[in-house]
This record gives C-alpha cells, structure tokens and sequence, in this order.
C-alpha cells in the first residue's frame, strides 16, 4: 500500500524502481528481527560485565563478592548467545548496531533491572528452563517491545521499521513463548517468506494494480458516483484499488479475507469513518460481481 501510495506515475511508466524498494523494505523486515534478537543477547553481555566490574571493586560487598547470576545466566539468553547459525546470520546481514549505539543496550539494561519483574525473577527459587522463558517472555513484552527510547532509535534508522515493527515483536513473542530447552539452533532462524508463492503474491498485488489503474479507478467512480473524487481520501483510494484488484485478479483469495484485510489497514492508516466506507464499497462490488458471474474465485469457502 505504502508503495503504491508514494508511485507518482502512470500504468505505462516504468515502476521497476519502485518495485524493488517494495522487495527490500520486505527484506529489512527480517533485519529488523535480527536486530532485536541481537539487541536481546548484548543486554545479557552487559548484565555479565555488570557482575564481573562489580566484583573487582576494591572493597566489594558480600552481594557483589557472590552475585545472583539467574540473569545472566538464563538458559534462553544461552540458546540466543551461542547459537551459531543465528550469529552466522548476524554477519550475514551486518547486524552490528549495538556495537556503535551501546546508550541503548544501556537503556534496556537499567529499565530491566528497576523493574519488578527482574526482583520476582532473582527472588524465586525455582530455577528451571520454564521459568527462564517466562521471564524473557515477560522482558520482551513489557520492557524492549513498547521502549519509546527504542522506538525513536528504529524510526530514525528505516523508513518502514515502525510499520514492521508491531509484527516483528508479534513474531519474537510467539518464538520466545513456544522455545523449549531441546528446541533446534534454527527455532530463532524463521522464513521470511512462507514460500515463493508468499513473495510472488506480494510482486503481482503491486504490478497488477498498477498495470489496471485506469479500470480500477473506473471501478471505484461508478459507486462512488455522489461523491466529490476530493473528498475520497487517497488512501482509501488505494486501498479499494488494492481491493478490487484482489476480486478481479487473484481468484485463490475468498472475497470476505480481502474486505477484512483492508479494513484492518484502513484503521491504522486512514481516517475514523474510512472503514465503514471502503467496507460499503467493497460488499457492493462483491455482490455485483457475484449477480453478473464475474466472480471467478475457486476452491471452497471463497464468496
């Protein structure tokens, strides 16, 4: 959507530009879940030179003398640490951020150890891989995923990191919650793509709408016949031209995932009442479609 939104030329002008920033803004999606795992295992190194700095004071305190290692050493911390293919893919993709930007290691560091998640964790007796994860689970959640400091940072680096974001830390959570102490190196290695049907979808949604503009915009001027085209939001514009492509060109999608879909990124995206738009548009189409046969979706279930 956000491409297509910015493509400021015609159906006949060349968009090959436009297509591979489409690509590598997916890709950079997968960086960005690079760079939170890392972000996770530099916290865990500055917790262990924590303790190893605290305990060559000259006069050290009994607590520093013998510390409470449960952070640093946490079993899912471990699995992230020394799992070499993940560090393979850290080099791989240049994820060496936390190298240069230590504030923000810090940052998180020092959030984790006020809170009262940390003191729960260093103070129950339990210490089993379960527990372990529980605790990780709960960092990631309530203290890196909404960091604001670390919000900032991410939106300063790439311009789609933010719009990734919600699902990268959705994707983290669901790994860090299913992990177990015999998962395999590669459970923190997920595909970007589920298969190359997944890319391809992504490449023909954006070169069909644009190759079909003028039809889809005449699509759209024949309901919307009482409106000024100025009063449409363009967002909205692009989001039923994305929409009706999917009803004309992709007959493997059912009708009801399409409308769902660009409700829920008109809601992020758009106006308050731009759903309930889009949505009467949408059905009218459907329904006229269905009427006149031009409905040409296969398999079960997909009216």
């Amino acid at each position: 959507m956000q491409v297509l939104y910015a493509f400021r030329g015609h159906e006949s002008d060349d968009f090959s530009k436009d297509q591979r920033f489409l690509l590598n803004s997916i890709d950079n999606m997968y960086n960005l879940y690079l760079l939170l795992i890392s972000l996770m295992i530099e916290v865990q190194k500055r917790a262990e030179n924590h303790l190893e700095k605290s305990s060559k004071k000259y006069l050290p305190t009994e607590e520093e003398k013998n510390p409470n290692r449960k952070f640093v050493d946490n079993q899912v911390l471990a699995m992230l640490k020394n799992n070499e293919q993940l560090q393979a893919k850290f080099e791989a993709h240049h994820i060496n951020n936390w190298e240069l930007d230590t504030e923000y290691v810090e940052i998180i560091f020092k959030e984790i150890l006020a809170s009262d998640i940390y003191k729960e964790y260093l103070e129950t007796t339990t210490t089993d891989f379960n527990a372990d994860r529980n605790f990780i689970v709960d960092v990631f959640k309530e203290i890196i995923a909404p960091n604001d400091k670390l919000y900032d940072y991410l939106e300063d680096k790439h311009l789609t990191w933010l719009d990734d974001l919600p699902t990268v830390n959705t994707s983290i959570l669901k790994l860090l919650r299913k992990v177990k102490a015999d998962s395999t190196s590669f459970h923190f290695l997920p595909k970007l793509y589920k298969d190359i049907e997944d890319k391809q979808f992504a490449i023909k949604l954006f070169q069909k709408t644009l190759l079909n503009q003028n039809i889809l915009t005449e699509e759209i001027s024949k309901k919307t016949t009482n409106w000024d085209s100025d009063r449409i939001a363009s967002i909205d514009f692009m989001l039923l031209k994305m929409g009706i492509c999917e009803f004309q060109k992709f007959p493997s999608i059912p009708t009801k995932v399409t409308i769902n879909e660009y409700l829920e990124i008109s809601k992020e995206y758009s106006t308050p009442k731009s759903s309930v738009f889009i949505n009467g548009i949408l059905d009218k189409l459907v329904k006229e479609y269905q009427t006149e046969g031009k409905l040409n979706k296969i398999g079960r279930g997909l009216m």
